[in-house]
């Protein structure tokens, strides 16, 4: 594990226990003014800024004062020299309740002034509910070498959604990615189980089924990059909204996607 990986990943745990604590200081430290979270609850567009990302905590530490346990289950890392990114398992819930079910978490950070920060959250439990619905986004897309090439993967997954094209949806997809999607189970590991993941989506309908990704925010460093915005869906006309956090690897000279979390909000 390199040092950056290593100071990512104490981050990260650091945030962790200070979430099952209720310390709210160390919770918001090393988060950046612009932090853009998608959380459990809504609203769609996440939540943007510290000062909302801090009131959006202050519920939770209600609850998690009555006895609640936030704990990493399994966490991975990797980090370039500024750019890196984090998924983990967590438990989250009363110990009495938690069973089986995990809370996941994708985080993207950076290195700003020498020093790791958070600049976007996306957390969610899996569900089988099928929630929807339409809506707008909000969002940029970054300037930088990479950037185009990571908006045109999203708008090739449009045609080729589009197109019922399953091939041309995995062109993009790492061998080893690691997919939390909307339904169960709660991850999907290696690009077979994400294939059969679309396979069963595409075939879920005989009509038309489009997926875009109009607003996008994109940061690219070297060999990584990390998108994050809403997913525009249809289903035979029907929208579909939710929210989606992608991380991308440049290999062998192409970017693959190695890691994907997407979620509905759940209603509070």
């Amino acid at each position: 594990m390199t040092n950056s990986e290593n100071e990512v990943r104490e981050l990260v745990v650091r945030w962790a226990a200070a979430v099952h604590a209720g310390e709210m200081d160390v919770v918001l430290d090393r988060h950046a003014d612009d932090i853009v979270m998608f959380d459990v609850p809504p609203p769609y567009q996440g939540v943007r800024g510290l000062d909302a990302y801090r009131e959006s905590w202050v519920p939770f530490f209600v609850w998690q004062a009555s006895g609640a346990v936030f704990e990493i289950v399994e966490l991975t890392v990797v980090a370039g020299e500024d750019v890196g990114y984090a998924y983990a398992l967590v438990k989250c819930g009363m110990p009495d309740e938690i069973g089986a079910q995990r809370l996941r978490l994708t985080l993207g950070v950076q290195k700003k002034d020498g020093v790791w920060v958070v600049q976007h959250e996306h957390h969610s439990f899996s569900d089988e509910s099928g929630i929807g619905s339409d809506g707008s986004g909000i969002g940029r897309d970054d300037s930088g070498i990479g950037a185009g090439e990571i908006k045109e993967i999203h708008e090739g997954w449009s045609r080729a959604t589009e197109a019922k094209d399953l091939d041309a949806m995995m062109a993009s997809i790492a061998g080893d990615v690691v997919s939390y999607e909307h339904q169960e189970p709660i991850e999907y590991r290696g690009a077979d189980a994400v294939r059969e993941s679309c396979r069963a989506g595409l075939e879920s309908t005989d009509g038309k089924v489009t997926f875009t990704t109009p607003d996008l925010t994109i940061h690219v460093a070297g060999d990584l990059a990390v998108a994050w915005g809403l997913n525009h869906m249809s289903h035979d006309g029907e929208p579909d909204l939710s929210r989606g956090t992608r991380v991308f690897q440049r290999r062998g000279g192409t970017w693959q996607m190695i890691h994907q979390h997407v979620s509905y909000p759940v209603p509070a």
